[in-house]
């Protein structure tokens, strides 16, 4: 079975999400397997000479610690909680452009949006 860039690129931009939420919870061997594979764009060969491995044990540390953030996210949901909130905050923005001639209500509604995204993204 062929893997599509397309899904390749989505699996790799889930995996870099979840690492940014759940990475403190990884082996450090997994946090830097899954640095050089996903973030750094090494091949499976590179990482394998780095830490004089087979490509197979580089592969099922790869795989281990993608199951174990998928684990992390079906038990505590925060990519899910986080993409849902990014959403409604859309939506908060959009309504506050139709507030149009309405400049307070604008205001106050772009004002909430803001300190809603400044909250969720840690911001003061």
């Amino acid at each position: 079975m062929m893997i599509h860039e397309s899904d390749a690129l989505a699996k790799t931009n889930r995996i870099n999400m979840l690492f940014d939420f759940y990475e403190k919870l990884l082996t450090e061997k997994q946090q830097t397997f899954l640095k050089y594979y996903f973030h750094d764009d090494y091949s499976l060969g590179e990482i394998a000479a780095e830490f004089d491995i087979t490509r197979q044990a580089v592969y099922e540390h790869v795989k281990r610690a993608g199951s174990v953030l998928e684990s992390y996210e079906s038990k505590l949901g925060l990519l899910r909680k986080h993409t849902a909130s990014e959403n409604w905050l859309n939506k908060l923005e959009s309504l506050a452009e139709l507030a149009g001639s309405n400049e307070d209500l604008r205001t106050k509604l772009q004002d909430i949006a803001k300190g809603l995204r400044d909250e969720i993204h840690g911001g003061t």
